[in-house]
């Protein structure tokens, strides 16, 4: 570890305080490595090289600054022989800063072996570097060591703890030590509330939030954050209007956090707000802040927004065209996807596995085969990727809708890795749609046998032997589910309305207009009925119980409030959690028709645009 010794003269001929002239002036405005050795050179013809205040300063250059040399640090180290405090501290932190954290607890463990004593600085280097290196034992025996030298009030080097034991993912450490704390600052709260926030934890994260006396932006931003990690929007936009009531404003994190809640409840309005805002408080508009925009509009279902942000971008990230060819995707415009992408290529831009994932999705729900596999053979002969799972799974959707039962069977089979759940279940569900029961049924055991837990996946085996009307099989297959103990997840819609985000469950009827909703409900199925609308009793919906009435479906109620609340002509923007089922599919594009509405219904799989009495999916989803 240690580098050989530097040749230095050893007898001291001034002290630093007695030289007027001293070259540790010159420390001071060093810049580059060649002036450091100048200098350093300087102070060994002063006799200075075993002055501890003289070496330090030489150190701190070399083991921190930006232009240093940590490997000529260790040289001037080895040549001291006794280094104080600051030069183990130094060290430390140099190792530290170029990362190698192990390396920064080995010279611990040297300081304390030459009986140097550690100080109030030394412990956040070392607390982080155990942190760093997840080195669970050693930390433990630092915090020790923290009471034992007595800085166990030490506000910092607490702090420094509760985050260690917070990546150590030992909550109870982090708490005791944060309890233990004579007095807490904003740090320390906002680490116990964000390590909570990372292990899941995040009832008893906000339960930390709400005792804290004083808040920052940070805390604000790290509870709200905690709540859109877990997918808790609605709780995230009370906590956010919260603080806006407060007066806090939006940085760009807490902007990119709220953005992400928009885009899990597809309130546009909301959306739009947050953007308009953005560009008001001129927030600096990096990679990551300008995709998470592009994303929001696409999933909320205004592309054209979408594309106005990313046409604007001076400097378009590769995430950037990954977001907007995905947004296209999701809204069945493979078409206009591939256009995209071949700009992107004539950009110089070079696509990833994603790009392609996003490529084929797009081919997939377009019905682009030929397209479809040409990108694929692309993606492994010209752009040498080798096909991931995800890109299998695309290409069986692609095949599979197709028809193309057996070459997606055949594609399966070659695959160098096992096919997921998700992969077969594309297969099972194109069965289902072009009636091949027999491999249909002989891939949708085997993906249950993969995701024993997963609901959906029994769903769509039931679903497949009620198309073939072997109810005796769906009534077998929902006793297996309902034996193991699955649960199926409640299908629920919303729609936003003057910024606020309305959530219906199927046969829901918290909300307060129910009675008008239930009622514009009967009204609507009553007048698409007369121009051909048929209930579709078969059991195909993945998300509400079939014995629930059709008209009690959740997109219906949302549909129908909607109408109530919108004039004549307004589109209409529902988002669900789980795929449409297909009497709800064929209700609303005999609305769209009748009420001369555009619909758009975001599921779980794609974007559904109902104009007309017709759907951009073309009736396969």
């Amino acid at each position: 570890m240690m580098a050989s010794p530097l040749v230095l003269q050893s007898t001291p001929i001034f002290s630093c305080s007695s030289h007027s002239n001293s070259p540790l002036r010159g420390l001071e405005s060093c810049s580059t490595m060649t002036q450091l050795k100048q200098f350093h050179s300087q102070i060994i013809r002063l006799g200075l090289s075993a002055d501890n205040d003289a070496m330090g300063r030489v150190v701190k250059f070399c083991a921190v600054s930006d232009n240093g040399d940590l490997g000529y640090a260790l040289q001037v180290f080895d040549t001291l022989p006794h280094p104080d405090a600051f030069i183990y501290n130094t060290i430390m932190k140099g190792h530290l800063q170029w990362q190698f954290p192990r390396d920064c607890i080995l010279f611990y463990s040297q300081m304390l072996f030459e009986s140097a004593t550690p100080n109030s600085f030394t412990f956040p280097s070392v607390i982080r570097a155990c942190s760093a290196g997840n080195a669970v034992e050693e930390g433990r025996q630092v915090h020790a060591h923290v009471f034992k030298y007595g800085f166990g009030a030490d506000g910092f080097s607490q702090n420094n703890l509760i985050h260690m034991y917070v990546n150590f993912q030992s909550l109870e450490e982090a708490r005791t030590v944060f309890d233990k704390m004579p007095l807490r600052d904003v740090v320390s709260w906002t680490t116990l509330i964000t390590g909570y926030s990372q292990c899941g934890l995040v009832d008893q994260a906000f339960e930390v939030f709400e005792l804290m006396r004083e808040r920052n932006s940070v805390s604000w931003n790290a509870m709200i954050a905690s709540y859109v990690q877990s997918n808790r929007f609605h709780e995230a936009f009370a906590l956010f209007h919260r603080m806006r009531a407060e007066k806090w404003e939006l940085d760009k994190y807490l902007a990119a956090s709220m953005l992400v809640a928009c885009t899990g409840l597809g309130a546009l309005e909301q959306g739009k707000w947050i953007h308009g805002y953005i560009k008001k408080s001129r927030i600096e508009l990096d990679s990551k802040l300008a995709t998470t925009i592009i994303d929001m509009y696409c999933k909320c279902g205004c592309l054209e927004k979408a594309f106005e942000v990313f046409n604007e971008l001076p400097h378009k990230g590769l995430s950037s065209w990954n977001c907007m060819i995905g947004g296209l995707a999701m809204h069945g415009k493979g078409e206009a996807a591939i256009e995209l992408f071949k700009e992107m290529q004539r950009e110089v831009v070079a696509p990833d596995n994603i790009t392609f994932v996003n490529l084929l999705s797009a081919c997939a729900h377009s019905g682009l085969v030929k397209e479809g596999r040409h990108y694929f053979r692309s993606m492994i002969e010209v752009h040498g990727f080798e096909p991931r799972s995800e890109h299998f799974g695309c290409m069986v959707d692609l095949l599979g809708r197709a028809g193309m039962l057996e070459e997606a069977k055949k594609l399966i089979n070659e695959m160098p890795m096992s096919p997921d759940a998700g992969v077969m279940g594309a297969l099972v569900g194109a069965c289902k749609i072009h009636g091949n029961i027999e491999l249909g049924e002989q891939i949708g055991k085997r993906v249950i046998d993969l995701e024993p837990n997963n609901s959906g996946r029994y769903v769509l085996l039931a679903n497949l032997y009620a198309k073939a009307g072997r109810w005796e099989d769906v009534g077998k297959t929902r006793k297996l589910m309902n034996d193991r103990g699955v649960k199926k997840a409640p299908g629920f819609s919303m729609i936003e309305m003057e910024g606020v985000v309305n959530e219906f469950l199927a046969g829901g009827k918290a909300h307060p207009e129910a009675e008008k909703i239930y009622s514009k409900v009967h009204e609507m199925l009553e007048r698409i009925t007369c121009i051909g609308y048929v209930p579709d009793t078969e059991a195909d919906g993945d998300d509400e119980e079939t014995e629930m009435p059709l008209y009690h479906h959740s997109e219906k109620l949302a549909i129908a409030f909607g109408l109530l609340k919108t004039k004549p002509g307004e589109t209409l923007r529902v988002t669900k959690n789980l795929r449409v089922c297909k009497d709800c599919h064929n209700a609303t594009k005999l609305i769209s028709k009748l009420y001369e509405r555009d619909i758009i219904v975001r599921d779980r799989n794609r974007f559904h645009h109902f104009r007309m009495g017709f759907c951009s999916c073309n009736d396969y989803w």
